[in-house]
């Protein structure tokens, strides 16, 4: 899984295999889980909650969609980078 970032004691990856999925990170303790937090990248430079199968705290998911959020362009390149295009849920 191409690790992104470590925000805390948080990583952010991309799970591959996702091909065709609109942009989107994943987010769990320590290491990739395949029960880990999906967030959606949206056009407009923002993110939104997939889902929260990590069960990471509120402050912990505001801390960690400002990051991403902060982190939108990088986040985007590196997806093209790996899956070769890019969409939008938004």
């Amino acid at each position: 899984m191409p690790k992104l970032y470590l925000f805390g004691s948080y990583i952010i990856f991309f799970w591959v295999g996702e091909n065709g999925e609109p942009v989107h990170v994943h987010v769990s303790v320590k290491r990739p889980s395949k029960d880990s937090t999906k967030i959606w990248l949206t056009r407009a430079g923002g993110c939104l909650i997939a889902n929260n199968r990590s069960d990471i705290p509120e402050r912990d998911l505001q801390d960690l969609r400002e990051f991403i959020t902060y982190n939108h362009a990088d986040i985007c390149k590196r997806w093209v980078d790996t899956f070769g295009e890019i969409g939008f849920i938004r």
